[in-house]
């Protein structure tokens, strides 16, 4: 199987970027935890415009950050792994377990209580940090695991973007939402009278972004319908969807993703702070990670199998799969995303978010091991 230049770009720039995800929320952790406490946190709360910085990272920065998540599932769509019906059928099959069993999981634990809006956040996977873990076994990795495994995330990321829009949306205001809804009406129409000009589309892409956000749908949600707008083509290295995407790579995950890092990690571990993993939905988000995720992606891949409606990728096997399952419980970056949304009690957070590194570095831990473990010492060639 031949990898294309841009999914190269994004292993690459994923698997450095993973890296320095880890890095940074050391050093956010770190200084939480010290006498830089008090300076360190109250940063990420300077005013800048009338908003926070904390944000304008998370709900503006980010926006950019699912601008490249949109245009990545895009080009999976239209003319990579997603493409192909019997291809796609798998890491699809796989990521819906991958989301309906961590859900459901979680549900189980908070069903009546207030924590049970928290059921999205074991859904999402990182694909940054699973590609990191994944690049750290070099060449003994079969090309088609890697694809498949990129493919199941991007798909994961479709499936939270859908959970946000539906079920972390407040107070919606329909004048707002329906004059974003045009704008990209109207982009869509610049899209079908061949504009290809991409300036256009990124200063309608902000005037929907402040409809959006005024809308009571989270605004971030823009990036993604900014990215079908854009016009695609044959997606070759000349057209702007090519060029935006390429362009995004190294400032997303060596600028954007590490700042949210940051910003977002600030856990001050006082004593007992291991209690609040014991909590009802500290374990939903454990379990839901490195359990559910797992079992949800491999008896869904088996089922899909078993049925003939598809077969594993070339040069791997199910202790494999496993292996990349466990590796999917990564979540991170969007479950700490989600986390922000779905409560606004400070000690919820915390604890979520300690439950998320924690789970996070279960599932890296376990998916690294299971790999390292059942993989040859080199993988086919290519």
């Amino acid at each position: 199987m031949r990898l294309t230049k841009l999914f190269q770009d994004l292993f690459e720039s994923e698997r450095v970027g993973g890296l320095l995800l880890v890095a940074c929320t050391a050093i956010s952790l770190l200084l939480t935890n010290s006498a830089a406490h008090d300076a360190y946190t109250g940063l990420w709360h300077v005013p800048v415009a009338g908003h926070p910085l904390e944000f304008w990272i998370n709900d503006g920065l980010m926006t950019i950050f699912f601008l490249m998540v949109g245009l990545e599932l895009e080009r999976e769509v239209y003319i990579g792994e997603l493409s192909k019906r019997r291809h796609a059928l798998l890491p699809a099959l796989a990521a819906l377990g991958g989301m309906l069993v961590p859900a459901g999981i979680h549900l189980l634990l908070n069903h009546g209580t207030p924590t049970a809006g928290g059921a999205g956040i074991p859904m999402a996977t990182d694909i940054a940090f699973a590609i990191g873990i994944l690049s750290m076994l070099g060449d003994r990795v079969p090309v088609p695991l890697k694809v498949f495994l990129t493919a199941l995330a991007v798909i994961d990321d479709l499936g939270a973007i859908l959970a946000i829009a539906l079920f972390y949306s407040s107070g919606l205001s329909w004048g707002y939402l329906a004059a974003a809804l045009g704008v990209f009406g109207v982009m869509i129409a610049m899209n079908r009278l061949k504009v290809f000009r991409l300036l256009p589309y990124l200063v309608l892409g902000v005037l929907m972004w402040v409809f959006m956000l005024r809308s009571g749908v989270h605004a971030t949600i823009t990036g993604v319908l900014l990215a079908f707008a854009i016009p695609f083509g044959d997606g070759g290295e000349r057209t702007i969807s090519y060029r935006l995407q390429h362009a995004l790579h190294k400032p997303v995950a060596f600028g954007i993703m590490p700042v949210f890092a940051l910003a977002n990690t600030c856990i001050l571990l006082e004593p007992g702070w291991t209690d609040g993993l014991l909590s009802a939905n500290s374990l939903g988000i454990f379990l839901g990670l490195v359990v559910g995720k797992p079992v949800g992606i491999v008896a869904f891949a088996a089922l899909a199998v078993g049925v003939g409606w598809c077969a594993l990728p070339d040069g791997t096997r199910w202790k494999h799969l496993l292996g990349a399952g466990c590796l999917a419980g990564i979540g991170f970056t969007m479950s700490i995303f989600i986390t922000l949304l779905a409560f606004d009690h400070a000690e919820t957070v915390m604890h979520a978010k300690t439950a998320i590194l924690v789970s996070s570095g279960v599932a890296a831990l376990l998916g690294g091991a299971v790999l390292l473990l059942t993989l040859p010492k080199r993988a086919p060639a290519a």
